[in-house]
């Protein structure tokens, strides 16, 4: 038989049997007794607590300044735009005329934005003003014959049995009638904002490119030369994002007004120039400004014939269609220097989260991320991009020695 060793007894070789437990570790710091006490927990400091409640509470105040004022918020955006659009001109303005002092240029640029601007509107107001002043001297004649049912609209009125519908429902005609006093005074004050608007974002952009260049170079006279010469690189690249951008939404418009005049000219469609110029401005607006010129051009064409308003649906959902899937992509992938998958996948997504406004930045925006993640990128290779230094001078090429910032 074996003889067993006692529990903690050494064997032979000097080695204990509960070797590997006798060298862990005691869980809690032991007493002078052989109790085992819990370790000690440090409190937070009162310091600590100030800064997270402080600083919450500052990230509150932050959202809720940008909630109140998104609407001067978005007219900042679109003044941004449109200075950035409108500095190549100014620039361009005083290089041509060296005398000519920076408020001069400027002041005759936006003059010929407000002209160019004016000129677009009188070109709608006044045929709409004409046509509407004959339009009012042949609406009384236009009423007896209806009441009568004869002329055009008062066969249609007897063949759809309108005129008994009106004759046998005049209280709710009557009342429905009065109700519209809400929404026209709505859609007053609506008109009344959106001219406020347009004129503190044309004030603006006007005061962007009067004092940006002083502003920018005053805060990059903070820092080191090597960091400023670097931002005015990345900011170079960025405006001349944001101008591809603008240049090519520019292009797909001008092409939409020319296959929509050409169409309605064959079709035969009054105001055929005039409903492509509306076309072209509204295919402006992202998302519903190509929707809302095609509803109003189709309504004219089906006023004109049955056969020009079939043909102008039959166009512009194909011109939609190619607009969407192959210009937009296509022209503002070489403008902007984006892949086309790109441009149409950030269009939806931006649209999909902040509508119109998204849409309408998606472009310019996804540019302006790849410009800058292109320079990080170089940088930490130890390859800066050689972009121009200034926006308006392509032709300049910088120092590639600089050291990254």
């Amino acid at each position: 038989m074996t003889t067993r060793q006692p529990r903690g007894q050494p064997l032979g070789d000097g080695r204990s049997i509960h070797h590997r437990s006798a060298k862990r570790a005691p869980r809690f710091p032991v007493t002078g007794a052989g109790h085992p006490t819990p370790m000690a927990t440090r409190p937070v400091p009162v310091r600590t607590i100030l800064a997270t409640i402080g600083l919450v509470l500052a990230t509150y105040v932050v959202l809720e300044l940008v909630v109140q004022a998104r609407r001067v918020l978005i007219w900042a955006v679109i003044a941004l735009f449109l200075a950035v659009s409108l500095h190549p001109a100014v620039e361009a303005l005083q290089r041509r005329v060296p005398r000519c002092r920076r408020s001069v240029a400027v002041l005759l640029v936006f003059l010929a934005a407000a002209a160019a601007v004016g000129a677009v509107v009188a070109l709608f107001v006044i045929p709409l003003a004409q046509e509407g002043s004959r339009f009012a001297g042949r609406l009384p004649a236009m009423i007896r014959d209806a009441q009568a049912g004869r002329g055009p609209v008062g066969n249609l009125l007897e063949r759809t049995h309108a005129l008994q519908y009106v004759q046998h429902h005049q209280a709710q005609i009557h009342a429905f009638a009065t109700g519209l006093s809400t929404p026209v005074a709505k859609f007053l004050r609506g008109a009344a904002s959106t001219t406020a608007g347009a004129l503190t974002i044309f004030v603006l952009a006007y005061l962007m490119v009067l004092e940006g260049p002083k502003a920018i170079d005053r805060s990059l006279a903070l820092v080191d030369e090597a960091p400023a010469a670097r931002i005015r690189r990345v900011g170079a690249a960025c405006a001349r994002t944001v101008n591809g951008y603008l240049t090519g939404n520019l292009l797909i418009s001008v092409i939409c007004g020319l296959l929509t005049y050409v169409v309605l000219l064959v079709s035969g469609v009054p105001f055929a120039g005039l409903l492509a110029l509306f076309v072209a401005v509204t295919d402006l607006i992202p998302l519903v400004g190509a929707t809302i010129g095609a509803v109003v051009a189709s309504a004219v064409a089906f006023v004109h014939s049955l056969p020009a308003g079939i043909g102008a649906i039959v166009f512009f959902i194909v011109y939609q269609q190619a607009e969407n899937h192959l210009l937009q992509p296509v022209i503002l992938s070489r403008t902007v220097k984006l892949n086309p998958l790109t441009v149409l996948l950030a269009t939806l997504i931006a649209a999909e989260v902040a509508g119109i406004l998204g849409a309408l930045l998606a472009i310019p925006v996804t540019g302006i991320i790849q410009v800058v993640l292109g320079d990080i990128w170089a940088h930490r290779r130890g390859r800066p991009l050689g972009l121009p230094t200034r926006a308006d001078n392509g032709l300049e090429e910088t120092d590639r020695s600089d050291a990254p910032g």
